[in-house]
């Protein structure tokens, strides 16, 4: 299959600008790029890196002084001039005579113009109405400079499982980059933006949301040139009045496509299609569905071993294999295997990357503990649908001692809580569990209540308001040959009884 990646936005190798130097930006640029006015300093001087945090400043770097519910970066201008930043961003008020006061600028000059500096010239500000929103218009400004092809993901999970798999399948043939961690919000993604000015073939970012009209802002943002559709969940329920409204939120990614523009989406998931159809540019399904574009036929879920398939694509069909786990990992690959095909990545090569695939830190990941005890690290976060398919995992295998199962509460379902919590405590019964513990507050104990009701034993259930208080009984209750699930919300720290079973059986 031929790409359509071409134009201004796709190459391979070399630079747009021929020389393979990164981007050049000087004050005069991020002056104009955030709509600014000029304090002082020279404009034809190149900035380094951007940076938020004054403790990481380096010589030459641009801080940009942002507002928080703790802190304001305001405070640390003066400090940050005084250790070599080439100039600040900052927003419009008194702040010259805060800084004034504080002999970062002096009043030497007409326009208080600071005679520190040396050689390469005095620290500038750059005075703008909003600094939050003066990051974004960098950002913007150096995503539309950059010739770099932005791929966006979003959905209510998986998003960084899929992110990291398109990275990896990219990866061989084009230079790619992509967000950090949880740099996937309206600072996140400016920041994680900003490494284009290194001018990658590739940009694979995930955007994160809670609330309507976020994805909309990300995507003004970064225009992104593919967007990914992975799914909609329950995750975030508390935020909105039905899972329909979730959808209606992640649709925000559909906005300001053209004809040029890729959607990626799952074929599977019938919120998704609905809302796909008014999308304004190419679209690609993914899934198990019979009119999915990249589609997976006889699904063998092996357990720990990961996911086999044959898939079938525009490019061919191949089996592939992945030791990533569950069906819902599966989409993930059949997602990034849309992206790479429309790419032109070869079937083999995709193949060979999803046999590489490692799980993200905390999100599935395997430990091999002593005496033959296994755990299913996936304590990063949880939701309803995604706990349902790691008992999926449990259940489908077969050659563990006992299956345990250490659950933690879901948060940010708002007043679902209580119904989806008991729906879990059923789900987890049904997995065929030796052993639950379930950790956190109230819907945490309703879990446990319902396990009980659907059919587990009481005497093989238990409930612990603090994580650590159910690490220290875990620990000692897990035998030689147990599988151990442990998956929770983060704000649960589910992570605690990980850490504990790692330090005393690693």
């Amino acid at each position: 299959m031929t790409s359509r990646w071409r134009g201004r936005r796709w190459r391979r190798g070399g630079s747009s600008r021929g020389s393979g130097d990164a981007l050049r930006l000087t004050l005069g640029w991020v002056t104009q790029a955030v709509g600014g006015d000029v304090v002082a300093g020279d404009a034809d001087r190149e900035v380094g890196d951007i940076v938020i945090d004054s403790r990481v400043v380096q010589p030459g770097d641009l801080f940009v002084a942002l507002r928080g519910p703790r802190f304001d970066g305001h405070d640390f201008v003066g400090e940050v001039l005084k250790n070599g930043a080439v100039a600040a961003v900052v927003e419009k008020a008194d702040l010259k005579v805060r800084l004034y006061e504080t002999g970062a600028v002096t009043r030497d000059e007409p326009n208080g113009t600071s005679r520190r500096g040396g050689p390469s010239g005095p620290p500038a500000l750059i005075e703008v109405d909003d600094t939050l929103q003066a990051l974004q218009d960098m950002a913007r400004a150096v995503r539309i400079e950059s010739r770099t092809r932005v791929i966006a993901i979003t959905g209510s999970a998986g998003k960084t499982t899929t992110k990291e798999t398109i990275a990896e399948f990219l990866g061989g043939r084009f230079r790619v980059v992509e967000n950090k961690g949880n740099l996937n919000n309206h600072i996140g993604l400016p920041l994680s933006l900003l490494q284009l000015r290194a001018e990658p073939d590739v940009a694979v970012m995930e955007l994160g949301m809670n609330h309507a009209g976020e994805i909309s802002a990300l995507v003004a943002i970064a225009e992104p040139d593919v967007r990914v559709w992975t799914n909609v969940g329950d995750a975030h329920l508390g935020f909105f009045e039905s899972p329909d409204a979730i959808a209606d939120a992640k649709a925000e990614i559909l906005e300001r496509a053209t004809e040029a523009t890729l959607l990626v989406c799952n074929a599977d998931d019938p919120r998704v299609m609905a809302r796909a159809r008014r999308f304004a540019g190419r679209t690609l399904t993914f899934g198990t569905a019979a009119a999915a574009t990249v589609r997976a036929l006889n699904v063998e879920d092996r357990g720990l071993d990961g996911m086999r398939a044959r898939v079938m694509t525009p490019a061919g069909e191949r089996v592939i294999e992945t030791p990533l786990l569950g069906r819902g990992n599966l989409s993930n690959v059949l997602a990034a295997t849309a992206v790479a095909v429309d790419g032109g990545v070869p079937l083999a090569d995709i193949a060979a990357a999803a046999a590489r695939l490692r799980p993200a830190d905390r999100r599935g990941a395997i430990l091999r503990l002593r005496n033959s005890i296994t755990v299913i690290d996936d304590s990063y976060n949880s939701s309803p649908a995604a706990l349902k398919r790691a008992l999926e995992v449990v259940a489908h295998e077969r050659r563990s001692g006992r299956k345990v199962a250490v659950l933690g509460e879901m948060l940010e379902l708002g007043e679902h809580a209580t119904a989806l919590h008991r729906e879990s405590g059923r789900a987890a019964a049904a997995a065929g569990l030796d052993l639950l513990v379930a950790v956190g507050g109230p819907p945490a104990r309703e879990l446990a209540d319902a396990a009980v009701h659907a059919g587990m034993p009481a005497g093989a259930v238990s409930y612990f308001e603090q994580s650590g208080e159910a690490a220290a009984a875990v620990a000692q209750t897990v035998q030689p040959g147990d599988l151990v699930l442990v998956k929770g919300s983060r704000g649960t720290r589910t992570d605690v009884v990980v850490d504990r079973l790692v330090a005393e059986l690693a």
